[in-house]
């Protein structure tokens, strides 16, 4: 399944929200919009065409002096279809704090990944209540 392919899913599903495929040699990469993110996490995970039902892993990559400087990374894979995907969501340096919520609701395996990268990256995850630091000292 490509990305063109999983927008078309995902627009009717999460209305308001714009995506942008990506170029990726190995799987299908879409950039999500940070407002939207959790209802299209809802929207992956609930729809029979989709069903990313394991969060791999969650990262991010810094940018600087790009703006917006950050990139959040989510893997997901579809085991019933048997499909990856890789979302990214852009962060911009002056709408860290709380810009980006909390995906725990939908894959309760959010929150150690999202620690690591508040821990090394600053970002604040909204409504994550478990913000403790994993890596780095206080």
């Amino acid at each position: 399944m490509d990305a063109s392919s999983i927008i078309d899913t995902l627009t009717p599903l999460v209305p308001g929200a714009s995506y942008e495929a990506a170029a990726s040699v190995d799987f299908a990469t879409i950039y999500v919009p940070a407002g939207h993110l959790l209802a299209t996490c809802k929207a992956l995970l609930e729809a029979p065409s989709l069903r990313f039902n394991v969060l791999i892993e969650i990262t991010a990559a810094d940018y600087l002096p790009r703006e917006p400087r950050f990139e959040i990374v989510y893997h997901l894979l579809s085991i019933p279809n048997k499909h990856r995907l890789r979302l990214k969501v852009r962060v911009a340096t002056s709408d860290i704090d709380g810009v980006v919520p909390t995906v725990q609701s939908v894959w309760l395996a959010a929150g150690w990944p999202e620690r690591e990268v508040w821990d090394m990256f600053g970002i604040v995850f909204a409504g994550h209540g478990d913000l403790r630091r994993l890596l780095m000292p206080e």
